[in-house]
């Protein structure tokens, strides 16, 4: 818990001293984005008024860049109404920065370096020992920069032997279908082309991922707050940095045209009517009208920071608090609310 509150005091200090503003954004909202992830309900009846508690704090931070706070962060709580494991707690710690003026490579840039002065402070070298699950043994991490990098897309057709369906194609559903059965691969009821293109990238390409690695050129269809690339528009300006096989980072080029940002999210409700998926937000498309500036944004979870550089395997051990089972939870399941 003493690296926990080292690993915050690093972030707070690097934001700050290159002249980052940290802020704090609405909790509760009638609406949620930003992510793709089940919100908390909940009601307030001074208003009578439905409620979520966000999933990320992304789409306010991007509306403070619109008005004119080149450099923002929040370093806060998250909460996601979604499964529990050694890696997910419904309440979890983020922290988010969006900075005006800046690209992809500079994007790359500043989390290298915030993360290999960080690992430095904390474990005084680039390089320590971790382990990802009970009983493994433990492996060598080097965080010293530059970071390996993998293309998305490319990566996982290496490792099938051909090439994937396009999202454009007619059958590409199915066919993804196909090949997650082919190989075995739980699709947890995935019917869209991200959510199957996402499940053959957890067998075929994070895996590889043990030391630091981006995840590069990530398709449009996963990534419908990023830029697209100029030169191939079907992906985006967009990484995820891998370590360990666990993803640790999530980052990109904002998008900042409305009306691609609004087309986007109609796509996403016409094939994910799933509470998952990212919301419309129309206020946000109508503060983007008024001119986000070139803006790059980074998310990272800090307990699956900890957790790393803990060697902790489960997200139970960096939490004070982490939300437990009831020992009489069984006799609550299936009960409405008024019966509890």
């Amino acid at each position: 818990f003493r690296t926990r509150t080292a690993v915050i005091k690093y972030i707070r200090n690097y934001l700050d001293s290159e002249g980052f503003l940290e802020v704090e954004t609405p909790i509760l909202d009638s609406k949620t984005g930003g992510a793709a992830a089940k919100p908390f309900r909940t009601h307030l009846n001074e208003m009578n008024m439905d409620l979520r508690m966000r999933i990320a704090p992304e789409l306010y931070l991007k509306q403070l860049v619109v008005g004119g706070f080149d450099r923002v962060y929040e370093l806060g709580k998250i909460f996601r109404n979604e499964g529990m494991d050694t890696t997910h707690n419904p309440e979890f710690t983020m922290v988010e920065f969006y900075e005006a003026y800046n690209d992809f490579e500079g994007l790359v840039t500043r989390t290298e370096d915030l993360l290999s002065g960080l690992v430095k402070q904390v474990k005084g070298s680039h390089n320590f020992k971790t382990i990802a699950a009970e009983g493994q043994e433990a492996i060598e991490l080097d965080f010293k920069p530059p970071f390996r990098r993998l293309s998305y897309l490319g990566t996982m057709e290496e490792q099938l032997g051909h090439p994937l369906p396009k999202s454009t194609d007619a059958d590409c559903v199915q066919a993804l279908l196909n090949l997650c059965e082919k190989h075995q691969i739980d699709t947890d009821n995935a019917c869209s082309y991200a959510s199957l293109i996402d499940k053959l990238a957890g067998k075929f390409v994070e895996p590889l991922c043990v030391q630091p690695t981006f995840l590069v050129d990530q398709p449009v269809e996963i990534s419908p707050l990023a830029k697209p690339n100029p030169d191939d528009p079907s992906i985006t300006q967009r990484f995820e940095l891998f370590v360990m096989g666990r993803e640790l980072c999530n980052a990109y080029v904002e998008l900042n045209d409305p009306d691609i940002q609004r087309s986007r999210f109609d796509e996403q409700a016409q094939i994910d009517d799933s509470e998952e998926r990212h919301e419309k937000d129309d206020e946000f498309c109508k503060v983007l009208e008024y001119g986000l500036p070139p803006t790059v944004g980074f998310g990272c979870g800090v307990d699956r920071l900890v957790m790393l550089l803990t060697g902790q395997t489960s997200i139970r051990e960096v939490l004070f608090y982490p939300l437990m089972k009831p020992k009489n939870a069984e006799q609550h399941i299936g009960e409405k609310p008024e019966e509890m």
